[in-house]
């Protein structure tokens, strides 16, 4: 096992993704992910919502940086709004071929990947997308998306603390996800780990800085070949079944945020690879 962390930031004024990856390449860090923010999935109810959504913050990017990354502390008093952070500890081989694993995702040979589209029946029938179900306000938010993001591949951070006794229950759910209902939409697992340590990093002496243990256990870091198959898989009643059967008993408490990957420029990765073969 080895560790890396998840940051959420949100960046000061005058900041843009950018030139906040541009100071930290600059100081050598090399994330692993670099990802916009697109919205809140699913929202904590109990952990960590005092730092995750009080104060009205709005995230701007997610980036998981490997062990040993350290952001001077110059640069989070220039640019750091506000951060948020967990750490994992996951499997080496699994971050060894994150990059291969995720290049292909992004890039989908032509044909592979599974076709989605919107139920706006079922919609209609969800009041909430707190127990991952697909919501009228949330078919009307694709439906506004332009084009080159609605039809993008995302990725969903998930933070997961399960009741206690229910953890052979939640694998039940993962291994119907990854071999199933969350595989016919193209749903595929990245990243999971167990969470060591998780919140707003404070200060101490020098610069050092003490995380928090605030109650989650575990992280998923999931592929999807669009918003619009993840909207899709919430409404298919197959899903649900397995859903409601394994994995919503078995939490004390989740979130889930959307996000968009970017190149170190913070161009969509999608784009940026374009653009570079048009130049070749």
């Amino acid at each position: 096992m080895v560790l890396c962390s998840f940051h959420l930031f949100a960046l000061k004024e005058g900041h843009t993704p950018p030139t906040f990856l541009s100071a930290l390449h600059k100081a050598g860090i090399k994330p692993i992910v670099q990802a916009l923010v697109l919205r809140w999935m699913i929202l904590p109810q109990v952990i960590s919502t005092g730092h995750l959504l009080a104060r009205n913050v709005r995230w701007d990017m997610l980036l998981v940086l490997p062990e040993g990354s350290h952001i001077s502390e110059s640069l989070r008093a220039s640019a750091i709004a506000a951060e948020w952070t967990a750490s994992i500890g996951t499997s080496s081989k699994l971050l060894s071929s994150y990059s291969s694993l995720n290049a292909e995702l992004l890039n989908p040979v032509p044909g592979t990947v599974p076709p989605a589209s919107l139920d706006l029946a079922a919609a209609a029938q969800a009041e909430s997308s707190q127990n991952l179900e697909l919501t009228p306000e949330l078919a009307s938010f694709i439906a506004a998306l332009p084009a080159h993001i609605k039809t993008r591949p995302v990725s969903m951070l998930n933070l997961l603390s399960l009741n206690e006794g229910k953890h052979a229950q939640y694998v039940k759910y993962g291994h119907e996800f990854s071999s199933r209902v969350g595989a016919r939409y193209g749903g595929r697992v990245k990243i999971v780990g167990k969470v060591t340590s998780s919140g707003v990093v404070e200060p101490k002496e020098g610069d050092v800085r003490k995380q928090q243990q605030e109650g989650w256990d575990e992280i998923a870091f999931v592929h999807y070949p669009s918003i619009t198959h993840f909207a899709s898989m919430a409404a298919d009643n197959d899903y649900q079944g397995v859903n409601h059967k394994y994995r919503l008993g078995a939490l004390k408490d989740t979130f889930i945020i959307c996000v968009v990957e970017i190149s170190p420029d913070g161009k969509l990765v999608c784009e940026a690879e374009k653009e570079n073969k048009m130049k070749l």
